[in-house]
């Protein structure tokens, strides 16, 4: 029998064993929110879950343990299309800190935040910097494009990596659950323009600003089974590398330490 790696298929005798092996806890961060027309609601949660989970799979030297994605992120730029539920940052970080304090009672170590969501990176950035400091554990965060850019690239046609409701995305759906596409509203999803900003310069800007019409931004019209099945295996590589990088895992300097700056610890 294969071993589980998803938290609630597990007993608390199960996980308490896991904790014994010093397991790596991998929390899917994503959200709830708007996805054209053609896309569930759920598609940020779902595709960032089951790549949390393959990747588990592939990495069972390590070990590892998946929990239930966080399903709610910072998405009030998602708001205009409906649709969507969101937390503000406060509310946010204080989540993940209850999962990071929940999981060291649990006899876990190390977290490992998988996000799937654009608008969770810099949060998460500044959340899993903090949670470091607090508990003196490995907080370590990435998002599903980043550990495969250039597999991801060399994959998509019509667009350089994974956007919003796009090609990839959609991809991913005809992949893992084609009945999740709305077929017969997938012609029509393209994105339509917007305004993409100065990169150079970071402000907050809605969906209705930067993907007009039918909140998509890409070209899911370019999506396949066949693209989605090649997408889900490079990331799910992605994140087991990551996972199996020792270095990354490694106990975090406790520079708040009184004394660290004259070489105490």
């Amino acid at each position: 029998m294969t071993e589980e790696v998803r938290w609630e298929r597990l007993t608390a005798p199960e996980i308490n064993a896991l904790a014994a092996r010093n397991a790596l806890v991998v929390l899917p961060v994503a959200s709830l929110e708007q996805h054209g027309p053609h896309l569930p609601v759920w598609t940020d949660s779902a595709l960032g879950h089951a790549m949390a989970v393959r990747a588990a799979e592939i990495a069972r030297d390590v070990p590892a343990v998946v929990l239930p994605p966080m399903w709610m992120g910072l998405s009030e730029h998602h708001f205009p299309f409906g649709g969507t539920i969101s937390l503000d940052y406060a509310t946010f970080a204080g989540v993940l800190r209850c999962v990071a304090r929940s999981i060291i009672a649990c006899g876990f170590r190390r977290l490992f935040l998988v996000n799937s969501h654009g608008g969770n990176i810099e949060p998460l950035a500044v959340a899993s910097r903090e949670m470091a400091h607090e508990f003196g554990i490995p907080v370590a965060t990435t998002s599903l494009p980043r550990v495969a850019a250039q597999e991801i690239a060399e994959i998509l046609e019509t667009q350089p990596g994974v956007q919003h409701a796009c090609e990839a995305e959609t991809a991913l759906w005809l992949h893992l659950d084609a009945a999740q596409v709305r077929q017969d509203k997938v012609a029509g999803a393209a994105s339509q323009g917007g305004n993409l900003g100065n990169p150079l310069v970071t402000r907050f800007w809605s969906f209705e600003e930067r993907a007009p019409v039918t909140g998509v931004r890409g070209n899911p019209p370019a999506a396949t089974a066949e693209k989605g099945a090649r997408l889900a295996a490079v990331i799910a590589e992605g994140l087991a590398r990551a996972m199996r990088d020792e270095v990354l895992w490694t106990t975090p300097d406790p520079v708040w330490a009184p004394g660290r700056a004259q070489g105490r610890r």
